[in-house]
């Protein structure tokens, strides 16, 4: 029993593991330098991505709340990988601050909660392990005090969050009364097309639209981005919103098959409205950070199209655009991250002649927005090709044909940042950066990743044969 205790749960206590262990380093007041400590932090952290590919196995704990097998182990190893990627990035920003310990305390904290959600096999247990993920979020974007618009964004996201688990709260609340339970399997089983369930079903719609920023549910996005440090930015951005994304696809799918009709209706809908509005959004911004925020905004769009597909192919089409989406947004908020903490650098106009004097900087960020815009032979294009593949399973080309069209504005708005880096003149040009052995790693991580994942990985298909 305390064996299969161990293996079952072994990411998540390793997690705890290391946040323990940086509590000590916290509490026992040694002046330990700040660059120590990040290297301590990052190899713990590959220590824990490598063991997350050993002793696999599949099963229950706590009442079947707590599941586990192949495919939800995969998808906590590449939300490890993301969060040792974002670390080894923010050495130049963390290496000066003072509360480092605390920065990776709170970051963990959210990477626990989101293990815990992604196992949830109850409703409750969902919730309960959103909350961890979410509350030390709102911390982590206030990480600099000195700063007030860092304070507006942690204000913004404790606001909006509360609210969509207010939402989220009172579907469940309603499911738990029409039906009588909350545990997944019997929900699948029990739950009708009553009107009492669609609108508790639309309430909880509600409440993951906050989370991965869909329209109409995006109104937080952009300026809790632009407030929030870079680091946190793209945690925000990446690792957050991919374990949002699996849970959702795994509720969608096994939970609330009885409903397929009504949820795919409600996700085409948000998927155009958040395609279209992400993109014209996107197409006037001047910061870097809300950039990308509308970025990612129009992206959830394409990933639900996947979604609408109901199938194994859609599954396995969200981990694999999750998977390249980690590689290619890292990889452009790494270049952010290095400029903005050397220079305090982050409007688009900056970036004009960035080529003169960044030219390897340069080629990362262009790059990483070729994979964003959807351009070959990046992992780019082959993450949003299996999507309206698995969109088109259904039939629905009109869908296809929306996102097509939306596919061409964007490619606008990547190659326009291209176009300032490589082509534009500037008087007053980014100087030479320099960059560590750590954001080098990093970037040497995500653009191999990139590349190798589009054009010479069985990733897609090792995913799809755990799907199924």
């Amino acid at each position: 029993m305390v064996n299969d205790f161990l293996i079952l749960m072994k990411q998540e206590l390793v997690i705890t593991l290391i946040i323990f262990v940086l509590l000590f380093v916290k509490l026992s007041n040694k002046d330990t330098k700040n660059e120590t400590l990040i290297n301590f932090v990052n190899i713990l952290l590959a220590l824990n991505l490598v063991s997350g590919f050993f002793m696999i196995r599949e099963g229950n704990l706590f009442g079947d709340m707590f599941h586990t097998d192949e495919l939800l182990t995969l998808e906590k190893n590449l939300l490890n990988l993301g969060t040792l990627i974002i670390s080894l990035q923010s050495y130049n920003w963390l290496k000066d601050h003072k509360h480092m310990p605390e920065f990776y305390i709170l970051m963990l904290s959210t990477l626990l909660g989101m293990f815990f959600m992604i196992s949830s096999n109850n409703l409750l247990m969902f919730y309960l392990a959103l909350e961890l993920s979410t509350i030390p979020l709102a911390a982590l974007a206030n990480f600099d005090l000195e700063k007030r618009r860092s304070s507006e964004a942690a204000f913004k996201m404790i606001v909006s969050s509360a609210f969509s688990s207010g939402l989220l709260l009172f579907g469940i609340s309603l499911v738990y009364g029409a039906t009588g339970t909350l545990n997944f399997a019997a929900l699948s089983t029990s739950f009708t097309s009553t009107p009492l369930n669609i609108f508790a079903f639309v309430l909880l719609i509600a409440g993951f639209g906050f989370k991965i920023s869909a329209v109409p549910f995006h109104l937080w996005t952009a300026d809790v981005y632009e407030g929030s440090p870079v680091p946190v930015t793209s945690y925000l951005s990446v690792i957050s919103k991919g374990a949002i994304l699996f849970v959702l696809v795994s509720v969608l799918y096994k939970v609330f098959t009885p409903l397929n009709e009504s949820w795919y209706n409600m996700l085409f809908i948000i998927s155009v409205l958040t395609m279209i509005i992400g993109n014209l959004f996107a197409l006037r911004q001047q910061n870097m950070k809300r950039f990308l925020a509308f970025s990612s905004i129009a992206q959830v769009g394409f990933i639900l199209i996947g979604i609408t597909g109901q199938s194994a192919e859609g599954s396995a089409s969200v981990i694999y655009f999750v998977l390249v989406y980690i590689f290619s947004n890292l990889a452009a908020f790494g270049v952010i991250n290095l400029i903005s903490a050397t220079t305090g650098k982050e409007n688009i106009n900056d970036y004009k002649g960035f080529y003169k004097t960044n030219p390897r900087l340069s080629w990362v960020l262009a790059i990483a927005l070729f994979s964003l815009g959807g351009i070959p032979p990046t992992a780019g294009f082959f993450g949003k090709f299996f999507l309206l593949l698995a969109g088109a399973g259904r039939g629905n080309y009109l869908l296809i044909s929306i996102a097509a069209l939306n596919m061409v504005i964007s490619l606008y708005y990547y190659l326009r940042i291209i176009k300032a880096m490589f082509m534009d003149a500037n008087e007053n040009p980014i100087e030479d950066v320099k960059a560590g052995w750590s954001p080098k790693l990093a970037m040497i991580i995500c653009v191999t990743g990139i590349i190798i994942t589009g054009l010479a990985s069985g990733a897609y298909q090792y995913i799809y044969s755990l799907v199924k």
